[in-house]
């Protein structure tokens, strides 16, 4: 019997929304790519929450959408509600949420899939690794077809020996109902590479008609929507958006929930896999907070063309009677029909501290990884590693250096880093709060931050890039010409002032000077600042940003540049740890195990103290490793 075999350059194991960004990144960059899915239907599914962005995950769509991503743009194309987050806060955590239609969502990005140049889908199950000497070499599928490819990226979701648990009910199937993968583990295991198993979950979905929209409070979209993706024309997606609705738990809630504690497969022993923590279930809040006598619940529309409502904040894995008592003591739910049950569901992955900065496996040349197979949770965190392990598998090839993201400049360098170098025992949430310099790495800036290593990898097109070296000279003038325009203390300057509640000025001031006082701004001083050019409203933004926290960024950029010191001095490759004197046994472990590639990520090892860090500088500088780069 003769075996189908193909050539191309990478393999990509998975369509979610890992595999997509990660298989587009290397058709654009020119190789030619195979995407393999257990489903064509399945393409950029969304199996939970029925939106993109939220609280620092719209930080991390526009960082995809500034390195030349995919995600930013799809769902400009197809939300049905926005809204930017945290408005009343700082523009550090400004973050850009917005419901999705999930259909045209997943329709739109396969359609992008299928009309991109040197990519091609195939629905198939890739069951094994073919790796020679520690370099992977292809792959092959169910049928028995070998691809031979240069590079592989593993994007598998939650779909590896997948189980969807509920009561006493166990289904060995993917999210949705869809097929499970249960043949590629045993070939990773059969490489060295140790699996995990974690769990997810998702709440019930509800008819539209059972329920009671005037008990529930209404939640609108913004007024005026602010796309994603900097490319996006905000003129052209002003539309009507759909409402979504807030009601809570109540103590009947909470009752029904104790009293069948012992069927939940939670607390029975029945789910095995680790569940995140900044995304309970239901039961989990009640156990944990047992103080709170209610919990937010929002009701979200899947999408325009279903009257399927999904119910945020209650998901659970108690048996199917028990879900009804419970939603049905729910304000507004009190008639609810459940379409889907809610559901756990456990799925293998992978400690991600066997990868490189770049997602690249350690021991396996060749091969790379990203999404929740990598550990994480949510589509964003997803899309982002994909992203970045598209780019780097293609650079592999085109014999170039890998992008690597620190800390310091991206939230997908928080992101990588903290899942590659932090001991992980939950599905990893990205939040603004593990961003130490996240006055610096703003949603509103990430286009300045990022699109000039998008163009460099071959993601960013001339005219964008163009576009980009404008922006950045008009912020600069502007900047410039605010800090030295001084206005006197005229009757139209005190009466701009009083309207706007701030104290009259004695003497000239400088406009920059105004902007700095909390009440005011770039915008607000409009019109007494009568030499104002007409400038687009995102160079505008980001004057009034750089000028109101200016002594904050300057702060915080002397933080960065003393944290790249650390990163700068490499650790060679082939260190023995072993020869390093007076470092304790823990830390020699860890660092042989790990094998940071910097002193700045070994000194974020569990396990590693300032002690051994000294140590590690001391050593090197002696022997002339200081591999300063």
């Amino acid at each position: 019997m003769s075996i189908v075999e193909e050539f191309v350059d990478v393999v990509v194991v998975g369509a979610g929304h890992a595999g997509c960004e990660a298989a587009l990144a290397c058709a654009r960059m020119g190789m030619e790519t195979v995407i393999f899915t257990v489903s064509v239907d399945s393409i950029a599914l969304m199996p939970c929450n029925p939106n993109i962005g939220g609280s620092s995950k719209g930080h991390l769509v526009r960082e995809i959408d500034a390195l030349g991503g995919e995600m930013g743009k799809n769902i400009d194309r197809t939300f049905i509600q926005s809204k930017m987050l945290n408005q009343s806060k700082g523009p550090a955590v400004h973050s850009l949420r917005a419901q999705a239609d999930k259909s045209d969502y997943s329709r739109s990005m396969r359609m992008v899939l299928e009309r991109t140049e040197h990519l091609s889908i195939r629905q198939m199950e890739v069951t094994e690794l073919i790796v020679e000497d520690g370099v992977l070499t292809g792959v092959r599928t169910y049928s028995g077809a070998v691809y031979h490819c240069k590079a592989a990226i593993l994007c598998t979701g939650t779909y590896l020996k997948a189980r969807c648990i509920y009561g006493n009910v166990s289904v060995y199937t993917g999210p949705n109902g869809l097929q499970a993968a249960n043949y590629l583990t045993d070939s990773l295991k059969g490489n060295g590479v140790k699996m995990y198993r974690f769990k997810t979950g998702t709440p019930a979905r509800i008819a539209k008609k059972s329920i009671d929209f005037s008990k529930m409070e209404e939640q609108k979209g913004d007024e005026r929507i602010v796309p994603f993706s900097f490319t996006t024309d905000p003129d052209a997606i002003q539309k009507e958006q759909v409402s979504c609705w807030l009601t809570y738990t109540n103590e009947e809630t909470h009752k029904i929930i104790r009293e069948n504690l012992d069927r939940s497969p939670l607390y029975s022993g029945m789910i095995e896999g680790t569940g995140p923590r900044y995304c309970p279930s239901i039961e989990d809040k009640v156990v944990r907070f047992a103080d709170k006598n209610r919990h937010q619940v929002f009701i979200e529309p899947e999408g325009i063309h279903t009257d399927e409502m999904y119910i945020g904040g209650m998901s659970s894995s108690l048996p199917e009677d028990v879900q009804i008592a419970m939603y049905r003591s729910v304000p507004g739910l009190e008639h609810a029909q459940i379409v889907r049950n809610a559901y756990a569901i456990e799925y293998d992955c992978i400690d991600a501290r066997n990868l490189t900065l770049a997602l690249e496996f350690k021991k396996i040349s060749g091969l790379f990884s990203a999404g929740q197979f990598n550990g994480s949770s949510g589509y964003e965190e997803a899309a982002a590693q994909g992203l970045i392990a598209g780019i780097n598998a293609a650079r592999k090839i085109q014999g170039k250096e890998p992008l690597v993201l620190d800390r310091s400049e991206a939230y997908i360098g928080v992101l990588i880093d903290d899942l590659v170098t932090k001991e992980n025992r939950e599905p990893y949430r990205m939040m603004t709060s593990r961003a130490e310099y996240r006055l610096l790495l703003r949603q509103d800036n990430a286009d300045l931050r990022l699109t000039k290593k998008g163009y460099e990898v071959g993601l960013i097109s001339e005219e964008r890039y163009q576009k980009l070296l404008k922006k950045e000279q008009e912020i600069e003038a502007e900047t410039r010409r605010v800090e030295a325009t001084h206005i006197g203390a005229n009757a139209k300057v005190q009466a701009c002032l009083k309207e706007h509640g701030s104290t009259s000025l004695k003497t000239s001031a400088s406009l920059a000077e105004l902007i700095r006082r909390p009440e005011l701004s770039y915008e607000a001083l409009g019109e007494i600042d009568t030499e104002r050019p007409n400038l687009p409203a995102d160079v505008c933004e980001e004057v009034n940003i750089n000028i109101k926290y200016a002594g904050y960024l300057e702060r915080q950029m002397k933080q960065v540049e003393q944290f790249r010191k650390m990163e700068r001095k490499k650790i060679p490759a082939d260190l023995d740890y072993e020869t390093v004197p007076s470092l304790r046994t823990e830390a020699r472990q860890k660092l042989s195990m790990y094998r940071p590639e910097s002193i700045g990520q070994a000194s974020r090892l569990a396990g590693v103290s300032p002690a051994d860090v000294s140590v590690l500088l001391v050593y090197l500088a002696s022997t002339g490793s200081r591999g300063e780069k």
